[in-house]
């Protein structure tokens, strides 16, 4: 199998169509015509994950944040006067390991509403985009828990499915049974959450006075971490090139390291 091949076959299960405008995914660097020799699936498109996935023997980087939204002005090594993306594009360029990413498009797709929905155990009702329409792709999922509890008791489910120490805005015993779930930033979405009749919105990120005033008006917020909100996406990538033709024994999964930490959690952990 080529990198192109590979490529197709990813966006003819998750189209460009379902990206964002201003998202960029798909191919961002490499040779279309290069025989696969491995994949390496990551959260992210960093500099360190080119060349773990280079020292695992794989030559193809697929993961779920693209290497860029705006390309950066020069691919060079390394430097703090310059974002992360240029050291990275440089790195997969010198060492031959392409990068295809999966963003908006995978965020939209059903196996993304599924998976999430069912780590906090609940089943998926639809998009939040579209919940008229169960069938139809969207971002976030609105779901119903399988075993209804307190804000207290989801929290900490949360906390448990995800590998995450979430910041929680709500009175502790309220009631939840329709959960709202959103991966990476919430945006406008707890709008679509409280006209969806959500008890809770369990997502990666989100202002302050975002934050606030959604629990002022009834709607608690469970803020896992942006990254630890869409790391099993990386799961979903992984199955997804398995499936498009790349042996399983060379399909590599690439865990993100832990970036941040809290005083009452500790480093590292």
């Amino acid at each position: 199998m080529i990198v192109a091949e590979l490529e197709r076959a990813l966006l003819a299960r998750y189209p460009e169509t379902d990206a964002e405008s201003w998202d960029h995914v798909g191919l961002s660097v490499g040779n279309p015509a290069a025989e696969i020799t491995g994949v390496a699936c990551a959260l992210d498109a960093t500099e360190t994950n080119v060349r773990r996935a280079q020292e695992a023997g794989a030559n193809v980087l697929l993961t779920h944040h693209p290497i860029y939204i705006k390309a950066p002005e020069a691919f060079c090594p390394s430097d703090s006067a310059r974002p992360q993306c240029s050291a990275a594009l440089y790195e997969a360029a010198r060492c031959g390991v392409s990068i295809i990413s999966l963003h908006t498009n995978l965020d939209r797709s059903h196996e993304a509403r599924v998976c999430l929905s069912e780590l906090l155990g609940a089943t998926p009702v639809s998009s939040l985009e579209h919940v008229d329409d169960p069938e139809a792709t969207g971002l976030g999922a609105l779901a119903t828990l399988n075993d209804p509890c307190t804000l207290r008791d989801l929290a900490t489910r949360a906390a448990t499915a995800f590998g995450s120490d979430p910041r929680v805005w709500g009175e502790v015993d309220r009631p939840c049974r329709t959960v709202a779930i959103l991966g990476g930033s919430l945006g406008e979405f707890g709008e679509l959450a409280i006209a969806a009749g959500a008890d809770v919105v369990v997502t990666g990120e989100a202002g302050y006075h975002v934050a606030q005033d959604l629990a002022l008006r009834g709607l608690p917020v469970i803020l896992l971490g942006h990254d630890r909100s869409e790391e099993p996406f990386v799961d979903i990538l992984m199955n997804s090139a398995v499936d498009a033709g790349v042996d399983p024994r060379h399909a590599i999964k690439i865990l993100n390291p832990c970036q941040w930490w809290t005083v009452t959690k500790g480093e590292n952990l």
